[in-house]
């Protein structure tokens, strides 16, 4: 079955459950589609009818709001000076009295903000709702207090599923890192019929469908995920998350396994049996996803290289780029991170136009907010804290990257171009990033351990 044929498939009415919870992702699977495909697009002219359609919805979209976004504000120190205040300056002084340990200077420049925001019309602009989250921030930090009544980004509501799922259809974040590591896995397994997975953080598994899909086309396919459980209160959300993919599996007549291992330490991973073609899947820091610790990685690619994977797929946030980020101060870090999320801030007013603005104070509420507050509260300040950061991610060093195929970076070029002219693929060395206009916001690698000699 190809993935235009399970587009236009008739499904019964209770096998839909699992598209409404999950996310909707036949436009993933619509566009999930093989190497040949791309080398040769008119072969099939459904596929190409679609798409073009696709595209050609979406052009008209951001044709008919784009104007409105141009001058999306930034929290940047020129906007701020052009506004007439001082946020970003009293952000950054805020930052290096934290750092300094200089607590009465830090609660003064929280309080200047905490005067100037309350003047800015209750707060009811982007440039003054980034600047509130990293208020609440500044004062997380210097506090430790904790975050301030919101819920945890790994709490999923129906307010979190419906933010999600716009995220999802009116911006390239979530498919761009979909695709690419799905087409990194198709490509890496194309001689086995047989897939084992090893999944850093599942979530509610929306990556995985799209690719039992294409996987359909193989024969005698069969499909093992394992998901790694930080939390084992988590424990029976993966569950969940397992018994719907299971269900969809079953579905699409596709042989499924799913099962879990909560993981403390790096020997917790012995006990998965590897059996076939194995791949390590890591999506960190994404913008629907929860902060996961530099040692909780570096915990899972400790495990994980003692499994020689045939690759190791990692998706991350730039911002949270593990060859830069250990040698940051928290002032660097702070900064950018303000011009980071100011990026992300602009992208996604770009892609919520219109009668879609209270999707984006969903989003910022849901996502955002969260993002900047675990983000500036959690990175470390005193130097004996940052001494367990400064090298990176030992256990990276047991991989080396490699380039991703010619394929994969079609795929990505074309998805990404359905969306606002704003965003782009940058192509660099062996990764592919999401741009926003000039700044990479989330980068794909592919890495396969030193040993191997493919």
């Amino acid at each position: 079955m190809s993935a235009m044929e399970y587009a236009n498939l008739h499904v019964p009415a209770e096998q839909l459950c699992f598209v409404e919870e999950l996310g909707e992702f036949c436009l993933e699977t619509a566009l999930s589609f093989q190497p040949n495909n791309l080398i040769s697009p008119n072969e099939d002219g459904i596929l190409m009818q679609r798409l073009m359609q696709i595209e050609s919805e979406l052009m008209d979209f951001n044709s008919t709001h784009e104007e409105s976004v141009v001058n999306g504000d930034l929290l940047t120190e020129d906007n701020c000076q052009r506004k007439g205040n001082s946020l970003y300056h009293l952000l950054l002084e805020g930052a290096k009295a934290i750092e300094a340990e200089n607590r009465p200077l830090a609660s003064d420049m929280i309080s200047k903000l905490n005067y100037l925001l309350s003047e800015r019309e209750n707060g009811d602009d982007p440039l003054s709702r980034l600047a509130i989250f990293f208020t609440q921030a500044l004062l997380c930090k210097i506090t430790n207090a904790p975050l301030l009544l919101r819920e945890p980004v790994s709490t999923v509501t129906n307010k979190t599923m419906s933010a999600f799922q716009m995220l999802q259809e009116l911006s390239p974040y979530v498919k761009f890192a979909h695709f690419t590591a799905n087409q990194a896995i198709l490509e890496a397994s194309k001689d086995d019929s047989a897939v084992h997975i090893v999944d850093f953080d599942i979530m509610e598994g929306i990556q995985w469908p799209p690719l039992m899909v294409d996987l359909t086309v193989r024969k005698d396919a069969c499909v093992r995920i394992t998901a790694i459980v930080w939390d084992p209160q988590n424990e029976s959300v993966v569950e969940h998350t397992g018994r719907r993919l299971k269900e969809f599996a079953d579905s699409i007549n596709l042989p499924f396994v799913f099962d879990w291992i909560v993981m403390e330490k790096e020997d917790d991973i012995d006990c998965i049996q590897v059996g076939h073609t194995l791949i390590a899947n890591c999506m960190t820091h994404q913008l629907h996803t929860p902060n996961r610790g530099l040692s909780l990685v570096n915990t899972f690619l400790g495990g994980i290289a003692k499994l020689s994977p045939k690759r190791f797929v990692l998706v991350e946030e730039e911002l949270y780029n593990f060859d830069k980020l250990p040698s940051m101060s928290f002032v660097e870090f702070f900064s950018e991170a303000l011009q980071h999320y100011s990026a992300v801030s602009e992208s996604l007013m770009s892609s919520f136009c219109g009668g879609y603005r209270l999707g984006l104070r969903v989003i910022e509420n849901e996502f955002l907010g969260n993002k900047i507050l675990d983000g500036v509260r959690n990175y470390p300040c005193e130097m004996e804290e940052k001494r367990l950061w400064e090298d990176g991610l030992p256990s990276l060093k047991g991989f080396r990257p490699i380039h991703m195929s010619s394929c994969n970076i079609s795929q990505a070029q074309f998805l990404v171009g359905l969306f606002n002219v704003g965003f782009w693929v940058q192509r660099e060395k062996c990764r592919l990033a999401l741009c926003w206009k000039s700044r990479p916001l989330m980068t794909a690698s592919v890495w396969v351990p030193i040993s191997n000699s493919m």
